[in-house]
């Protein structure tokens, strides 16, 4: 297999991880291992209304309690909050949004959620405010990239770069974050392919050569009894949770497994991702 540099483990603060986040670390950290590939912690904490300190100290215990390994990054809460949390690399994220800027290529949008409901196809959204000529640096705008000549899913044409708040949107943050650290093996889940999609958009505009030569994995979803997908909302299903419960890390594993469809019963990150990749 061709050999990789790094790849990452970029969990969001949101919530308590969920079997669905330990199925996808197992596989990065299989991969990691067959193509020799470093693994990085990110931790995606952009959303700073909803991050919380017990949802990024989880994110450590969680790692550590199943044992998944990685090589760089964080080890604990004080150092992710010193040195790693995203605050620190504004100035990346802003020097992109500046270069899209001097493109033409961004505008601003007001539509709020609702007017978005109201006026669009669902999950999609249409340009409407490409024409009114809104000034970007209006504080409460969304700002989107023109995508009018790109081959993109209804989904991601127009797709926000900067949130309201003035933080960077996940599309771009990610983007930055994974040029920035070299990151050449991306493993998602396939719910997040359109996110690749518009991801490689923004890397062509930007010249981003690290990213569009990058190697991606996109695994299928971990889905609950009513066949809906896990989310951190989900509390039952948090590795949390189930510690609570008093299983121990094997059951987390064989319950994985059993979700994931897997013929053999699976004891740990190594056995359930060589599985997983099969």
């Amino acid at each position: 297999m061709q050999r990789l540099t790094r790849t990452r483990l970029a969990p969001t603060p949101s919530g308590y991880l969920h079997l669905g986040n330990a199925y996808s670390f197992s596989l990065t950290a299989a991969l990691a291992k067959q193509t020799g590939a470093r693994i990085f912690l990110r931790i995606d904490d952009l959303d700073r209304e909803r991050v919380k300190h017990e949802y990024v100290q989880d994110i450590f215990d969680t790692l550590n309690y199943l044992e998944i390994p990685w090589d760089e990054g964080p080890r604990d809460y004080e150092t992710y909050e010193m040195t790693y949390s995203q605050v620190y690399r504004m100035g990346l994220y802003e020097e992109a949004l500046g270069r899209l800027r001097e493109k033409g290529l961004l505008f601003a949008c007001d539509c709020s959620r609702s007017k978005l409901q109201d006026n669009c196809q669902p999950g999609s959204y249409g340009g409407n405010c490409k024409a009114k000529g809104l000034p970007l640096d209006t504080i409460g705008y969304n700002w989107r990239i023109d995508t009018s000549n790109a081959a993109l899913p209804p989904a991601m044409q127009y797709f926000v770069v900067r949130k309201k708040d003035g933080f960077p949107a996940y599309q771009l943050a990610s983007l930055v974050d994974d040029v920035h650290y070299g990151v050449d093996l991306i493993v998602r889940g396939e719910d997040l392919w359109e996110s690749t999609l518009a991801q490689t958009y923004l890397a062509k505009v930007l010249g981003y050569r690290t990213f569009l030569g990058a190697t991606f994995h996109h695994h299928r979803l971990l889905k609950a009894g009513n066949r809906e997908k896990l989310s951190k909302s989900a509390g039952a299903m948090s590795i949390q949770f189930l510690r609570k419960q008093g299983l121990t890390k094997v059951d987390c594993y064989r319950m994985i497994g059993r979700m994931a469809g897997l013929e053999s019963p699976v004891s740990d990150w190594e056995e359930l991702g060589a599985a997983g990749l099969k």
